[in-house]
């Protein structure tokens, strides 16, 4: 396995540790200190280019903007499969950016290529947003490497093994060229969740126990899409977190950031998962996703992270991290991933009981991300977060993998495994064949045991 790579994790974070301490003060500093230009010769605006016109992809649009004093920013591309859902993007994002949005009609890309349109109107020292759903990403980080633009690329990061075997080789050729990559594991970027880290690896939770990660929430199930069902382009809009891919499943779409924080807590990646999950008696969901989702994941040393998601009907919820030592509990994070980060007294997890609480995030973490990403572009700092991004997401395919096979999957079984779900990534058009049919009844074939299979 590598070793883990636990060199590279250790070496990140004793940097990552450093920097975040400061970084309210250095921040503020950086917002208001003079950068050098971007582009040699040029101005020093940073032109973004959005592919994938959906509400991630305005979310960052938002949080890049954000950055302008830090230098100006602006959307200048942007590409999408559908041109309602461009023109409504860009109507929502003029409403609080108009000043920071410059898009001409003849910026505007339509169709499977118009990553590619998009991404060559960019210049080097630019950013590619890749935010579709996770099928396509690794096609379009690879192209945007290709072209020596820099990427932001959402999560999750690929559908399947395969996916994130080919997106690990984009982000090792990005190092290669100077390519910048920030991947939207936004949660790493909290300040107040390093605060805690630190104070874990001096000891005061005591010896670290087991990590319990949790996203219960509430039922959605998918409906039968009629005539639409075995229309590729029409699977692109209903299928985002119903069909495994499309969009890697609901599980992996939305735990991915808890299963990146146990291993950022553990200082290292799991060596096997062994999971359970099933679907609510009485489902009558046509889409591939099950219910409930419980994880055991088990690192080098033996320790356990216990990652769970699910969704039913008045069931309870919850959104949490919590991280459990020998002398007392901590949690490191809350709801909507919010640095809700306290030390307990002792093992009893409540508001009265808590020990220590860090200085508050001044920021959200998306803003976080991005700050500290366009501060490394304008400052020419190393910044590279495609190993890790794929190696969080690996984990979460371990999880998944084990979920649906009710089996123990080790890390070798996934990093090694050349599956992948569909095939001829490269070649999609509107009249391409999906890679999966629903059957007379507009069902979709669900994980079902000597049948399923994904790595």
């Amino acid at each position: 396995m590598e070793n883990l790579h636990n060199d590279i994790l250790r070496d990140e974070r004793r940097r990552f540790i450093k920097q975040a301490g400061g970084l309210l003060a250095a921040g503020t500093a950086a917002w208001a200190a003079p950068q050098p230009h971007v582009h040699a010769g040029e101005d020093s605006t940073i032109r973004l280019a959005l592919i994938g016109c959906g509400n991630r992809g305005n979310g960052a649009v938002a949080n890049a903007l954000n950055t302008s004093p830090q230098g100006p920013i602006k959307l200048y591309t942007v590409a999408d499969l559908h041109e309602g859902q461009i023109e409504l993007s860009l109507r929502t994002l003029q409403e609080k950016y108009a000043d920071k949005i410059d898009v001409s009609q003849d910026r505007k890309f339509l169709g499977f290529e118009a990553y590619k349109q998009a991404i060559d109107a960019l210049r080097p020292g630019d950013i590619a947003m890749c935010t579709t759903r996770a099928y396509i990403r690794p096609v379009h980080v690879e192209y945007a490497v290709q072209r020596g633009v820099h990427v932001f690329m959402e999560k999750p990061f690929a559908c399947d093994p395969a996916g994130l075997h080919r997106m690990l080789r984009a982000g090792r050729e990005a190092d290669k060229r100077g390519v910048k990559i920030a991947a939207g594991l936004q949660c790493r970027h909290s300040p107040a969740r390093a605060a805690l880290i630190e104070r874990i690896r001096d000891g005061e939770l005591g010896e670290m126990s087991y990590i319990r990660a949790n996203r219960l929430t509430s039922r959605n199930w998918m409906g039968d899409m009629g005539e639409k069902s075995n229309d590729l382009a029409e699977q692109l809009k209903f299928g985002k977190i119903n069909l495994m891919w499309v969009g890697s499943g609901h599980m992996v779409d939305n735990l991915i950031h808890q299963i990146d924080e146990c291993c950022w807590l553990m200082d290292g990646w799991p060596v096997s998962c062994h999971g359970m999950g099933g679907r609510e008696v009485g489902s009558t969901d046509h889409g591939q996703n099950i219910d409930t989702y419980s994880m055991e994941y088990t690192f080098a040393d033996g320790r356990k992270a216990f990652c769970g998601f699910r969704r039913a009907l008045k069931g309870q919820q919850e959104f949490a991290t919590y991280v459990h030592g020998s002398k007392r509990a901590a949690q490191f994070s809350g709801n909507v991933h919010a640095a809700t980060v306290h030390m307990f007294k002792d093992h009893h997890i409540h508001k009265d009981n808590i020990a220590w609480s860090p200085t508050p995030d001044a920021q959200q973490p998306w803003d976080y991300e991005w700050i500290n990403f366009i501060d490394s572009i304008r400052n020419d700092r190393p910044h590279n977060e495609a190993e890790r991004a794929v190696y969080s997401d690996y984990a979460s395919l371990m999880g998944r993998a084990a979920a649906h096979m009710n089996q123990i999957v080790t890390w070798e079984d996934v990093t090694n495994s050349q599956f992948q779900f569909c095939e001829n990534l490269d070649k999609l058009d509107y009249d391409s064949p999906p890679p999966i049919t629903a059957n007379a009844e507009g069902y979709f074939l669900a994980p079902h045991a000597g049948i399923w299979k994904e790595l």
